[in-house]
């Protein structure tokens, strides 16, 4: 551990936290049981904190993707989840409990720290608008013209909103920039079609929202490959690798389809769930966009599965015919009397189908091109240098202690980033089991608290 970490821990005294989603409030929560810093926790939606986006806009019929022995939200404690479930009689260990009720386990969590922090955690409301950087420490700018002082500021944003696909007007009739922004049932008739772009988890999102809602029309999946998420089975439990591969990314491919053949598919991508971070540090950025340009798709399917009573679900919808995946690009849309038009080239053909639909919906997931953001804290961090994108526009840059890139490539030891904005440097940095690690890791620096865990000093 270099000199400065020690030195930024002993005088970090008071840490601001803007955004208190999953990874905001985790960071609160684990700063406080080290006996850390002082906490102010900022979220700018009410009703999203403690919960994010994830398990705040999700509807009961939303479920995790993961069983709950594995969504402890703190890494020394694994079962403490399931502890919380069976106390609140909610499910067992095998469950896949709805996002909503992991929201309200979050949200426990964030009250009782609050209840026992002896106003040490302080909750504010409201949007920051800039973060300056005296030298000494921070000071944020809030919307409603308040200032609040710190000696450290953590990022932790969250998603980006979706980017609108190429080929697709913003302001066609019918068009839906975000399925969490709006109800996208609304309005529907059952003789109506609504297409959505895109085929992974946000688009089994959104057919289940519709199906839930009551429309029984037709639901179009459109994707650049039409690949839709895998199931999860029921199995051994594979474990992880030790050591990281070696050899290049192509080299790991041929790796993993042998061992998908000895041990299934889904051990063979369970496997490398350890090492997925040391694999991408490791690899350069040729390699990387590689990887984004032509492997990102299937690694996504298989990686990140679907609850089985989900999976059920929408192999119901699509052997009912009310739901189908296709492979194609759009290429155009169009106003039309029932909505819009579609213009798409399947894949592999140079025709062009219209498809006319009362709904367009943007299920390409969120994105994190900083430099395509309307979001005035980030607008002003860019402008004044204090950040930069990542070199795969996946994110924000950050270094290995979570800290950000300023625009001259230094590492800042008063800003730090944690949570899906810093993917383009780990690439597991969306799901809980690699979110709370992170955040654990940085609440240790903050508190000076590296001997948990045993590192020893």
């Amino acid at each position: 551990m270099a000199q400065s970490d020690l030195l930024l821990a002993a005088d970090a005294d008071h840490v601001v936290i803007v955004g208190a989603g999953f990874s905001g409030t985790l960071l609160a929560i684990n700063l406080l049981r080290h006996q850390g810093p002082r906490v102010t926790l900022v979220e700018r939606r009410p009703e999203q904190l403690a919960r994010g986006v994830a398990y705040s806009a999700a509807h009961p019929d939303h479920l995790l993707n993961v069983r709950a022995e594995r969504m402890s939200a703190l890494p020394d404690e694994s079962g403490h989840f399931v502890e919380w479930l069976a106390r609140e009689g909610k499910g067992d260990r095998h469950s896949f409990v709805p996002r909503r009720i992991y929201g309200a386990y979050l949200r426990a969590m964030l009250d009782a720290a609050t209840a026992q922090a002896g106003g040490r955690l302080r909750l504010v409301t409201g949007e920051v608008c800039a973060i300056d950087r005296p030298g000494s420490g921070v000071t944020l700018a809030m919307a409603d013209g308040t200032r609040i002082a710190a000696d450290v500021a953590v990022l932790a944003l969250g998603n980006l909103p979706p980017h609108t696909p190429p080929g697709i007007d913003p302001a066609v009739p019918g068009y839906c920039p975000d399925p969490w922004s709006a109800d996208i049932a609304q309005g529907l008739a059952d003789d109506d079609r609504v297409i959505l772009v895109g085929t992974g988890l946000t688009a089994i999102d959104a057919a289940l929202l519709l199906d839930a809602r009551g429309f029984r029309g037709e639901i179009l999946a459109l994707s650049r490959r039409g690949l839709a998420p895998r199931r999860h089975a029921e199995g051994a439990h594979v474990p992880g690798l030790r050591d990281r591969p070696q050899g290049r990314p192509s080299a790991l491919v041929a790796t993993v389809r042998a061992r998908a053949g000895e041990i299934g598919w889904r051990g063979a991508v369970d496997e490398l769930r350890p090492v997925t971070q040391m694999l991408w540090g490791a690899t350069d950025d040729a390699d990387r966009r590689r990887f984004l340009r032509h492997l990102r798709p299937y690694w996504d399917v298989h990686r990140h599965r679907l609850a089985p009573q989900v999976a059920d679900r929408i192999d119901a919808l699509v052997d009912s015919g009310r739901l189908r995946f296709v492979a194609g690009k759009s290429v155009a849309t169009e106003a039309a009397p029932s909505g819009l038009t579609l213009h798409w080239r399947p894949r592999g053909t140079d025709w062009v189908e219209r498809t006319p639909a009362a709904r367009l919906v943007n299920c390409t997931g969120p994105q994190g091109d900083l430099l395509r953001s309307d979001e005035p804290l980030i607008r002003h961090l860019l402008v004044e240098g204090a950040i930069r994108p990542d070199p795969l526009r996946l994110g924000l840059e950050v270094d290995r202690q979570s800290r950000a890139i300023d625009a001259g490539g230094e590492a800042q030891d008063r800003l730090y980033c944690i949570g899906p904005m810093t993917r383009g440097g780990l690439w597991e940095a969306v799901a809980v089991p690699d979110l709370r690690q992170q955040v654990w890791d940085l609440a240790r620096r903050l508190s000076h608290a590296q001997w948990v865990g045993g590192e020893g000093l």
